[in-house]
């Protein structure tokens, strides 16, 4: 095996981050031979000197204040038994830690304050919308540069250029957050764009959540957090000759306005190429008939450096198909329902040609693009060309589409859809012997990439793509195993606590929003103590564990709520939300929530070491679960609503006796077979996991094999390229997306039931494994998955000789093994292979 290898170093879940603020966690994942100790050292400021500790894959910082805006390099080496010693190293940047720079923007007495036409060329269905202003700032450098970089966040989105160059990769940045609260800022490496003599830093801003359209209340034109946007940057250049230099926003920046005319997140982008400005983002462009800039103020106290990484354009994918379907109408389906953009490359065209894209799901029974889903998001992009060649590429919205359809041009230039998401490096990876289970398992990835985009929505595709909390927290277990999401959810949890009210109340969705229910229901406001609990499980960082802030939340329904039955304050109890089958109770679902709740956070007190806050709200998750069983529990193990969902709350959440469990288990089991899947989104992910924890896995591979509505494979048979709202699919248009990941969450069973990868009980980070393969009536299946700690990989297979199985547990872990035909095998870490002979598997 080898010596005990460190790699992948990361800190604070990123793996070179710039802009680290405060105390970092320090990781490595593990290869090779279990170690026994490690040390860790940052430059020479600070050594951990040797830890005896063979469970250990991470530090957190404990030394002295590290000085701001500064890279340090630091190291981990690890010993194993046989006093072999390997190193590894990596480095990180601190975060800013003194703003001067102030808030620009154009005078908004300024802007051009016209409602769009409604005819003619320059025809925009905009609401309203501005035009995007273009701000720049030309300056001189006297040596060369030996160091530069950039400190950038705008109240709305921002695009950085430096001397023609875009300044960095991150796409509709500084991302969303309740502006309110926190003001996340990116800081960027832009070295090789700055030279000796002039130099320019030029922005085009735009509204995106902070003034453009966003969530679904028709009432409100945007403005949410502002009206306009507004930029702040400084850019700290260190020079050859030793001097350093910080330019920085302030009143001598100029602006215009540019060819972008609107960019809305909902709305689309227009660009009228008759307005460009060339050269206007390079030097020696005259810049004297622009403006000055209104310097709107100088308060930094909201800014913070971002967490997590930015929203990227990750992959291209070409059309599957191309038809013509009018003289200069085309419709292009690129074969995958994704979140990003259009680029199309414009053949030379006359001056004024106005080419429209519009985006959608589906295509109606005619063929003609469906867009009656989207409700008020138009999802248009328009190009107005000059005369030439163009190349059309949005940068301030977004779409959720499988197909484009391109009006005003005869033919076509090279035409590529362009995926955007958060940049949350893929972990997971799942087959099996069944291919339209593998689709489906593509289907929930992409309903991942494409509801990932800087929080995770319920949909990318029509007027909401909000932060509903309940979807997260049910998908979470899945998201986790196909991609590291810690600094994904770091971020969002910063949301969710700033949505949290002074009383304690979590809300529905995070950021906030105006117009969107702020009271929070039973499940959905649940995920500010379940997504943490999850998180902690999974990387094993307590620090996601807010014990202040969880235990608020139950206290808060505790308060409304004295008789432990969840009655009062449940904001709008969407209940189990789209369940196919009777309704469940509402205070069934509510009290194990709540109970759930209760527990979680007297877990997470114990882990934070405050065992007085343990012991009280072990004593009020114990007093719930008395009230759900004297309430709604029956003598024969039936709950009250007999629904699948109810059932599998109560299973789950260990809120029935030893007596009265195995009835209940009974009863789901008969509803299961009768009906087939009848949850919603509260109880969707919870439908494989007890029917396999309750002795019933040949339910759970029924159910996932199942064809017929309602079903996940239904969805795959009719072209699904993502996961459905709805399980059918059917429904009002203005409530049926294509690309929603709730029923997505039995994901996380593909990797945990079919191939057998999971933790025991009380495990964190992987350390104690169970492998527990569940075969069902398939021939085949193997998963992956780099946890915190290091690769898992599970691969299973029939043959003529019987049932073979392979594991690879990470260093410094262990595994129980159980084989189908009732095996069980205690083993360490590294590569293991188990064999049943043929008769003695199912």
């Amino acid at each position: 095996m080898g010596s005990a290898l460190p790699h992948d170093l990361r800190c604070d879940h990123r793996t070179t981050p710039l802009g680290v603020a405060g105390a970092p966690l320090l990781a490595w994942r593990l290869e090779g031979a279990d170690p026994v100790a490690y040390q860790v050292e940052i430059d020479d400021l600070w050594s951990t000197g040797r830890v005896d500790d063979p469970a250990a894959i991470s530090h957190l910082y404990d030394g002295p204040r590290l000085r701001p805006r500064t890279r340090h390099t630091w190291r981990v080496t690890l010993w194993d038994a046989a006093g072999s010693t390997s190193s590894a190293e990596s480095w990180f940047e601190t975060a800013h830690d003194a703003w001067t720079a102030s808030w620009i923007a154009p005078d908004p007495d300024a802007v051009e304050h016209v409602d769009p036409p409604t005819e003619g060329d320059r025809a925009l269905s905009a609401h309203g919308l501005l035009p995007c202003p273009q701000l720049r700032r030309s300056f001189q450098v006297p040596s060369a540069v030996t160091a530069a970089r950039l400190y950038v966040s705008a109240k709305g989105l921002y695009d950085a250029r430096i001397n023609g160059e875009r300044a960095a990769d991150a796409e509709l940045a500084p991302g969303w957050t309740d502006y309110r609260r926190r003001i996340p800022y990116q800081v960027h490496d832009v070295t090789r764009l700055v030279g000796e003599g002039e130099n320019v830093l030029a922005f085009t801003i735009a509204d995106g959540w902070w003034s453009g359209f966003t969530g679904f209340d028709p009432r409100r034109p945007g403005y949410h957090y502002g009206r306009f946007p507004e930029l702040i940057a400084e850019l700290h250049l260190t020079l050859a000759n030793g001097s350093a230099r910080v330019v920085m926003t302030d009143g001598t920046w100029r602006t215009a306005q540019g060819h972008i005319r609107h960019g809305d997140l909902l709305k689309g982008e227009c660009h009228d190429l008759r307005a460009a400005t060339p050269g206007w983002d390079s030097p020696g462009f005259d810049d004297s008939s622009w403006t000055p800039v209104t310097v709107r103020g100088a308060d930094h106290h909201l800014l913070v450096p971002s967490c997590d990484e930015p929203v990227r354009a990750l992959r291209e994918l070409a059309p599957l198909s191309i038809t013509r379907t009018g003289p200069r109408t085309h419709l292009v389906d690129f074969g995958q329902n994704l979140a990003g953009r259009v680029r199309l490359a414009v053949p030379a065209q006359d001056p004024g040609t106005r080419v429209t894209v519009r985006h959608g799901e589906r295509l109606e029974d005619d063929g003609g693009l469906h867009t009656a889903n989207l409700r008020t998001a138009d999802a248009t992009d328009v190009l107005i060309t000059a005369g030439g060649e163009a190349l059309f590429e949005p940068r301030f919205t977004y779409h959720g589409f499988r197909y484009a359809e391109i009006d005003g041009l005869e033919s076509l230039g090279e035409v590529r859809a362009v995926v955007l998401h958060s940049d949350t490096r893929w972990t997971g990876a799942f087959e099996c012997s069944d291919p339209e289970i593998n689709q489906l398992q593509s289907n929930i990835e992409w309903g991942q990439r494409g509801n990932f985009v800087s929080v995770p929505t319920d949909c990318p595709q029509r007027d909401e793509r909000l932060g509903w909390m309940a979807d997260a927290q049910v998908f979470l277990p899945t998201a986790c195993l196909n991609a590291d999401v810690a600094a994904f959810f770091t971020k969002w949890l910063h949301d969710v606590r700033d949505a949290q009210t002074p009383e304690g109340g979590f809300p529905n969705v995070a950021p906030r929003l105006t117009g969107v229910a702020e009271e929070g229901a039973p499940g959905w406001a649940d995920a500010g103590v379940l997504v943490p609990w999850h998180l902690y499980e999974v990387y094993g960082d307590a620090r996601f564990l807010d014990v202040d802030s969880m235990g608020a939340w139950v206290d808060f329904v505790l308060r409304h709520n004295p008789d432990l039955i969840w009655r009062q304050r449940t904001g709008p109890h969407y209940a189990d939300w789209l369940a196919p089958g009777p309704a469940t109770p509402r205070e069934v679902v509510a009290t194990a929530f709540f109970h759930r709740s209760a527990d979680l956070t007297a877990r997470a007190a114990r882990v934070r070491g405050r065992h007085a806050d343990a012991e009280r709200f072990e004593r009020l998750a114990a007093d719930i679960r008395t009230a759900f069983i004297k309430t709604f529990a029956h003598p024969d193990g039936t709950v009250s609503g007999d629904t699948q969902t109810g059932y599998l709350l109560a299973l789950a959440f260990g809120l029935l006796p030893s007596s009265l469990a195995p009835g209940a288990a009974r009863r789901l089991a008969e509803l299961v077979h009768e009906h087939g899947p009848q949850a919603g989104f509260l109880g969707v992910n919870l439908l494989c996991p007890v029917l396999s924890a309750t002795g019933r896995p040949d339910l759970a591979h029924a159910l996932l094999r199942r064809t017929d509505p309602p079903s996940w494979l239904y969805q795959v048979r009719h072209g699904a390229t993502t996961v459905w709202e709805r399980w059918d699919g059917e429904g009002a248009p203005s409530m049926n997306s294509f690309n929603h990941y709730a029923f997505g969450s039995v994901g996380e069973w593909l990797y945990s039931g079919v191939a057998g990868i999971g933790q025991a009980r009380g495990s964190v980070a992987y350390r104690d494994l169970v492998i527990r393969p569940l075969p069902g009536d398939l021939t085949w299946a193997r998963a992956s998955y780099e946890s915190v700690r290091g690769r898992i990989a599970v691969s299973w297979e029939r043959t003529s000789q019987g049932f073979l199985l392979d594991v690879s547990v990470p260093p410094g872990a262990s595994a129980t093994v159980h084989l189908p035909d009732g095996q069980t095998h205690r083993v360490p870490s590294g590569d293991h292979h188990f064999a049943s002979v043929r008769g003695d598997t199912p």
